[in-house]
């Protein structure tokens, strides 16, 4: 690795540790984690110095951004409108969350999940870590090595014990599933931010798939689904 590449190797590694072993430390209250993940990407933001154009934040490129994001919300709402009008694919939405009261339904849809997950995780990794990856790797190569830093993030949540459990595959074939598919998904956000320049067809998309799945199992559990 040659000093160029040192900023990248230690965001990861920073990103790594607040996500793998900060965060999961952190006291459970409402709220808390949410504020956590939005001041340490603020510090990132601040200490790498990435140019807005790096970080996909530029005015010119918003619409396009718009446009991809509003795309992937589009189709990943279709996709749940259908699972709710089909009985046999509902229990593909079967999931503790349908649990919540309205009150922490509404939290976790208009301020932890936009906020604490989608804003931080975007600017995190699809603007600063992808903008230091760019810099130093070819675009191809960037979009990898960062999903794989994104996947690796969600470790802690992975290894939960209640998943451990209820899932029948090993507790490791478990969390390997689950690394593999954030790391998928962090494949599809990072080419949405390469292709439209905009870090806002990530976080549309972002918003889309954690958003409206928690909505959808919503739904269908409060209409007896």
């Amino acid at each position: 690795m040659t000093r160029r590449g040192l900023p990248l190797l230690s965001t990861a590694l920073a990103l790594l540790v607040w996500g793998v072993l900060v965060v999961p430390l952190l006291p459970p209250a409402p709220g808390v984690r949410t504020v956590a993940n939005l001041l340490a990407v603020a510090v990132l933001v601040a200490a790498t110095r990435l140019s807005r154009a790096e970080l996909g934040l530029t005015r010119d490129r918003a619409g396009a951004g718009l446009r991809w994001g509003g795309v992937v919300l589009g189709a990943v709402g279709a996709g749940y409108l259908v699972a709710l009008l089909v009985p046999s694919l509902h229990e593909l939405l079967d999931d503790a969350a349908g649990t919540d009261t309205t009150a922490e339904l509404l939290l976790r849809v208009l301020v932890f999940i936009p906020l604490g997950t989608v804003l931080a995780e975007e600017l995190a990794f699809r603007g600063v870590l992808l903008g230091l990856a760019r810099r130093v790797l070819p675009t191809p190569w960037a979009v990898v090595a960062t999903s794989v830093v994104f996947g690796l993030w969600h470790l802690a949540t992975a290894r939960t014990p209640d998943a451990a459990v209820s899932d029948p595959l090993p507790a490791a074939l478990a969390v390997l599933g689950v690394v593999v598919a954030t790391t998928a998904a962090g494949v599809l956000f990072a080419l949405l931010r390469v292709r439209s320049g905009s870090l806002l067809a990530p976080v549309a998309a972002h918003l889309a798939t954690n958003v409206l799945g928690l909505v959808a199992v919503a739904v269908a559990v409060r209409t007896g689904s």
